[in-house]
């Protein structure tokens, strides 16, 4: 299946990367000392760089190089790739001199940055498309509406992924005519793979034929999988009842281990967060003194786990506390203080809320929680809505990182759906190494004053 490729692709990237960080390591010290490094100088510098290896890993797996969309592209993303080498080369040197422990010369780590940023780039830009394991493989589409057609569009347009349809089926009115469709496109093309709608019901009544081309060496994929793994997102066109009953999750041993796990990690994380972030609390209440001597706070009431209301927290951003009230022409009569720009920028704003995470109310990372009069417009305007009430809602999520027309305050229905398309991503996907990703890009977005 695509998607079990597509896994291996990723490990392949990153084993791929670290075997550039070792390589480039010897090469560093074949150029510092001109002779191959031995058993012994090799193993000395190895104290030394082992640990910045797995660091540089990690930024790698944070700035997503390693996620299922660069695995399918390829692995190039010359922006990612470059960013994440600036960031390891900061830590590095701050490794490097500010921890005593760090025994090889320092000199040493700026030839094989150097040596690594330009290997890296040669793997992932020309070595990696020419030994990928997914080769790029002609298949064909069936189904119909506007997910499936964007699927073949981004999949048979762009060159950098390994798959491209050669022909798209739609639906037919009757079984018979499906089969019959599907019989000739087979025969007249060359197609490895068949991804198809397997929710459409009149797709679903030719399985006896897709049962009998798996004995001729055909695979099969499901196309909102292989949507989810292109955009990251689910495909609303394709979610229903049954989809909501198989990806709920709420009934699995593994996820109640893991809600279990992630509440014991929201109350460590914020108490330590939540203790520390009581020493800018002062500095904030003589800003927003000085500013218009308001309030500090403000609370407004969102909805959380499985529909119930629950109340946050939040320094005053702007002049007045609107609780939501000005939804009905979308349009807010206050203003943003010019305090309050900056704690919006920099989500200090936020920062109060980590008493909600403690309180379990809220989690570190899920959906953000919406205002009721938003939830009752698009709960009737959009069909699921209330699948993000499944789990707790959290500070920062998915959509967050992935969505950027968020929705502030105003009904917006597009945005609003897809919002919900990458929260339900997370509803199905949710683990703990998805929610350290979701950490470390949120990270990343506010050191890079993106915010979330």
């Amino acid at each position: 299946m695509i998607r079990d490729g597509v896994s291996k692709e990723a490990i392949f990237l990153a084993v791929g990367d670290f075997v550039v960080y070792f390589f480039s390591l010897i090469l560093a010290l074949t150029f510092r000392y001109s002779m191959l490094p031995g058993r012994a100088l090799l193993s000395l510098h190895l104290q030394s760089f082992w640990l910045l290896f797995l660091l540089f890993m990690l930024v790698n797996f944070a700035v997503g190089l390693y996620d299922i969309r660069s695995a399918l592209r390829r692995g190039w993303n010359g922006a990612a790739v470059l960013t994440a080498q600036l960031v390891n080369a900061i830590l590095g040197v701050l490794y490097f001199y500010f921890i005593p422990a760090v025994i090889a010369p320092k000199a040493n780590l700026f030839i094989f940055l150097i040596i690594s940023t330009l290997i890296l780039v040669l793997w992932r830009a020309v070595m990696y498309p020419v030994v990928s394991i997914a080769k790029k493989q002609t298949a064909l589409l069936i189904g119909s509406g506007k997910d499936i057609d964007d699927l073949a569009a981004e999949l048979s347009g762009r060159g950098r992924y390994g798959l491209y349809f050669k022909e798209t089926i739609s639906p037919r009115a009757s079984a018979e005519e499906m089969k019959a469709a599907i019989a000739e496109a087979v025969k007249r093309t060359d197609a490895t793979i068949v991804v198809a709608d397997l929710h459409n019901d009149v797709v679903e009544s030719t399985m006896p034929l897709l049962y009998s081309l798996v004995f001729s060496g055909m695979k099969f994929v499901d196309a909102s999988r292989l949507y989810e793994a292109v955009f990251g997102r689910v495909p609303l066109g394709l979610v229903g009842e049954r989809w909501l009953v198989e990806n709920s999750g709420t009934a699995l041993g593994n996820r109640r281990v893991y809600d279990l796990l992630k509440r014991g990690m929201d109350i460590l994380m914020a108490s330590i967060l939540g203790a520390v972030s009581l020493v800018v609390y002062p500095f904030i209440w003589i800003a927003v003194k000085l500013d218009d001597r308001g309030p500090l706070f403000v609370t407004q009431e969102r909805i959380g786990k499985n529909g119930r209301p629950i109340r946050i927290v939040k320094f005053r951003s702007m002049t007045a506390n609107d609780g939501g009230s000005y939804l009905q022409d979308g349009k807010s009569k206050l203003k943003v203080t010019r305090v309050g720009q900056f704690i919006r920028l920099t989500r200090i704003d936020e920062l109060p809320q980590l008493w909600s995470v403690l309180a379990g109310h809220q989690s570190l990372i899920g959906p953000r929680p919406e205002l009721p009069p938003l939830v009752r417009v698009y709960e009737e305007k959009i069909p699921y809505y209330n699948a993000r009430h499944l789990i707790t809602p959290g500070l920062s999520g998915w959509a967050q990182i992935y969505h950027r027309a968020h929705p502030h305050h105003a009904v917006a229905i597009e945005d609003a759906s897809d919002k919900l398309s990458y929260d339900l991503y997370y509803v199905k996907n949710r683990s703990f190494m998805l929610d350290l990703k979701i950490a470390l890009q949120t990270l990343r977005a506010l050191i890079s004053r993106q915010g979330v």
